[in-house]
């Protein structure tokens, strides 16, 4: 499962991780942010260990979700030493998302 990411954790848990992060921006009423969600489950789960997987509600979490201009949900970012080095938005296929975390590797 991906981790739940929130303001208060991003900067430790995104912004400071050694490893490439994935961060989904997403909202509980979005119906692509729910076709997303299981395809996000699913990287988490296969990258364990080798990147972090997380999502943000932007409902109860704006703060980044502004900061990094996040306007239509769901967003899917890829952080690699705190720079944002990929931007997806709306729904892709699984591949897209473990292509751009293995060219974070």
């Amino acid at each position: 499962m991906a981790l739940e990411i929130t303001d208060a954790t991003f900067d430790e848990v995104v912004l400071q991780s050694d490893k490439p992060v994935v961060v989904d921006f997403w909202a509980a009423w979005c119906g692509p942010c729910r076709m997303v969600g299981p395809i996000i489950d699913e990287v988490s789960n296969e990258y364990e260990g080798k990147a972090v997987v997380g999502k943000v509600d932007v409902d109860a979490n704006q703060e980044f979700a502004a900061k990094y201009g996040v306007r239509n949900i769901p967003t899917v970012l890829v952080f690699k030493n705190g720079e944002i080095i990929n931007r997806q938005v709306g729904v892709s296929p699984k591949k897209v998302y473990t292509d751009a975390i293995d060219a974070a590797l």
